[in-house]
């Protein structure tokens, strides 16, 4: 038997960061910046900075640019040891190139000697000179031949974990047995969700299982969120870096205080950024004596890429799921995840069939506001979904002012005839259970509109039972996977009963059977294209006998 994965890592101690480091120092030389045939920089005064696997680079005096030829631009870009870049786009004339130049505004400390500097992209300009000098620059020879063992590890172990949370885990516990001196961190994962806006997962050293949370969309409004470090980086303001140990350290925001109480000396936020753009948010804390390390930081900053790509696949594995429960239902998704796509694939299945609608909905938004039908509209469908869906039903799909629901029947074996057996009963009782709770929903709802001096809502529900087709059907390139036959027409012209009978719900005489609870008959009746007649019922306390 092949022996399972180790959550811990193998090798920590082989992960040495020693070789990660920056250095400034004067370049010593008369440095030149031409683009289409206008000098752009013109410095005796040019700093060259060195940063481990990076090309050198010139950072020249503000005051030596031509800085009418560069125009801000929105993009930034973070460095937990440099801090956040600001760009600017060169421009002159009919040529551009954008997002050609950058400065450190507000650097950290291990780079203030660049604050007051820009620097250019080498094959972004035209042309460099040196002491009058053209010089041919290829940034590839710059680059130093070490490697990140941290990214080795990421591509040799941790592509094995199965989701974001075991990532993390693994991540966590790896980097601080190495050394790195991270005793929290924290990721943050905007999501499609109509109820979440973001996943969060928590990993603290020393506790055995990462921390997931998701965050409402509500939310975003509060106090915590707008005094947070995360809105300022998701509306693009690059990383923050906070030295927290000191006699004034800056805690602009509260959570700095609450990590400065939990012994913490540094920390640090940065942006990663998915494939489509879309920012997501790495935090990491020590407590280590001095903080991070610009080593570690180097190596952390290096593997972003690596770990947002990892994240991006368990986050459209989650944001799938999500959908497909939220579009198709929990039942419904599952089949499709399970390979069920083509038009024609399905199967047969025994299920409650479960339809409803609102009365007199056409008169109802001619006469209101398309913003209070739709409010109105809303909370009927959230009375009805809300109950099936607590009792294990499947909502299928929401058509006008009506919806669509079943409740499948539960296999109990196989005939001796090799035929599948179900047994209706339990799908019986649980729809019956989440019809009383419906009434009992909707009661609230008209109590509150009649609060708010507005009529109640009418509607209707049948419950039927019979055997489906269950799959895609559709065009060719537009499938929807639902059910279809006879006894799904039947439920809905059963509904359309209530409107004659004047009684709020209607269970047929199949679904009567497989319930043991006490039902009022109100007779035989034909339906609309079915050729016999079938008996209806209704709750006692529906019934028109009751209300005598």
């Amino acid at each position: 038997m092949q022996e399972a994965a180790p959550l811990a890592p193998k090798l920590p101690e082989t992960l040495d960061s020693s070789d990660y480091r920056i250095g400034i120092e004067p370049s010593g030389k008369h440095v030149k910046v031409v683009f289409n045939g206008e000098i752009i920089a013109d410095s005796r005064r040019a700093l060259i900075l060195y940063e481990t696997r990076l090309p050198a680079i010139y950072y020249v005096p503000r005051e030596d640019i031509a800085m009418q030829f560069l125009e801000p631009s929105d993009h930034r870009t973070y460095c937990p040891f440099k801090g956040t870049a600001n760009y600017w786009t060169v421009k002159v004339g009919d040529k551009s190139a954008e997002n050609a130049a950058w400065s450190y505004e507000d650097p950290i400390e291990e780079a203030l000697g660049i604050r007051g500097y820009i620097a250019f992209y080498w094959n972004q300009m035209d042309a460099w000179f040196e002491e009058d000098r053209e010089v041919e620059i290829d940034p590839g020879e710059s680059l130093t031949e070490y490697s990140n063992p941290l990214a080795a590890w990421m591509l040799r172990e941790a592509w094995e974990a199965t989701s974001s949370a075991e990532l993390l885990d693994r991540l966590g516990r790896q980097l601080a047995e190495a050394g790195f001196g991270v005793s929290r961190m924290n990721v943050i994962i905007p999501t499609l969700h109509p109820q979440m806006a973001s996943n969060a997962f928590v990993w603290r050293r020393g506790e055995t299982v990462v921390d997931e949370r998701d965050f409402p969309h509500y939310g975003l409004q509060s106090e915590a969120y707008l005094k947070s470090p995360l809105m300022p980086i998701f509306e693009g303001a690059g990383g923050i870096r906070r030295r927290l140990e000191g006699p004034n350290p800056t805690l602009d925001y509260p959570i700095l205080s609450d990590l400065v109480e939990a012994g913490c000396t540094d920390y640090v936020a940065m942006p990663m950024r998915f494939s489509n753009g879309k920012i997501n948010i790495l935090t990491l804390a020590t407590d280590r004596v001095g903080g991070f390390t610009t080593e570690h930081l180097g190596q952390i900053h290096e593997v972003l890429p690596i770990l947002s790509r990892l994240l991006e696949v368990h986050a459209m594995h989650r944001m799938s799921r999500t959908l497909l429960d939220t579009y198709l239902g929990a039942y419904t998704g599952q089949r499709v995840l399970n390979g069920l796509i083509k038009r024609g694939d399905g199967e047969n299945i025994p299920a409650v069939i479960w339809y409803c609608d609102l009365r007199g909905s056409t008169a109802l938004a001619d006469s209101v506001s398309r913003d209070d039908y739709l409010d109105l509209i809303n909370r009927f469908f959230e009375a009805m979904a809300g109950a099936v869906l607590d009792r294990g039903g499947e909502v299928l799909k929401f058509i006008g002012d009506g919806m669509l629901a079943i409740f499948p029947m539960e296999k109990t074996g196989t005939s001796k005839e090799g035929k599948e057996m179900f047994c209706g009963q339990t799908a019986g009782c649980e729809a019956l259970e989440a019809a009383r709770d419906a009434l009992a929903r909707m009661h609230e709802v008209n109590a509150d509109l009649a609060e708010e001096g507005r009529a109640p809502l009418r509607f209707g529900l049948a419950l039927h039972l019979g055997d489906l087709t269950y799959g895609n059907i559709g065009g060719s390139s537009r499938l929807d996977f639902t059910v279809i036959g006879p006894a799904t027409n039947e439920a809905a012209r059963i509904d359309s009963l209530t409107k004659e009978l004047g009684v709020t719900l209607l269970i047929s005489e199949d679904f009567e059977r497989v319930v043991s609870d006490e039902l009022v008959s109100l007779g035989h009746h034909r339906l609309r294209g079915v050729a016999e007649e079938i008996e209806v019922f209704t709750l006692p306390e529906l019934s028109p006998a009751a209300g005598k």
